[in-house]
């Protein structure tokens, strides 16, 4: 990897559960689906990339545990996960306040939040016309830049774009 590039992979959190009516939005976990397809998804990302050195999470439930299970199948440890209240619904804005205060010897993240922000997050940053990203969806993007400061005046390039649908369409 040259000493410009930086990759960002985007994830958006598995499939929750609204089983319980009582539980707060940020303490919904997985469903079942979503406790299948977060593995899968992991396993597609580690044959497609190199992994990420730093992860980044919203803190609501659902992304955390999509987060850790993300971090386990790259080797790191998931108390090694970065949790970012600006992932809560604080918009594309947010994401990218958090990006740009990573440190710069760091040449591959990963963010792990929810939708819209991720979808309109990935346009925004590759001129891409992705509709929807779909729960436990992946976008990697590539960079040339010095810094992830430069990341929301510098075009990004999609590298990878995986769903769990695509994957296995029995998802």
């Amino acid at each position: 990897m040259s000493p410009d590039r930086r990759t960002l992979t985007l994830v958006r959190h598995a499939k929750s559960s609204w089983k319980d009516a009582g539980l707060a939005d940020m303490d919904r976990p997985l469903n079942k689906r979503g406790r299948r397809n977060a593995p899968l998804m992991a396993d597609w990302l580690v044959s497609e990339s190199e992994p990420p050195e730093l992860i980044l999470s919203s803190p609501a439930n659902r992304a955390l545990t999509t987060a850790r299970v993300m971090a386990e199948a790259v080797g790191q440890e998931p108390g090694q996960i970065q949790v970012e209240q600006d992932f809560y619904f604080a918009g594309t804005q947010g994401m990218l306040r958090a990006l740009e205060r990573v440190d710069d010897g760091l040449r591959r993240v990963m963010m792990v939040g929810h939708n819209p922000v991720m979808t309109r997050l990935l346009n925004q940053l590759t001129g891409a016309d992705v509709w929807n990203m779909p729960t436990c969806a992946i976008a990697v993007i590539g960079f040339h830049m010095d810094s992830w400061g430069l990341v929301d005046c510098t075009e990004g390039k999609l590298l990878a774009y995986q769903t769990p649908k695509l994957l296995d369409p029995a998802s």
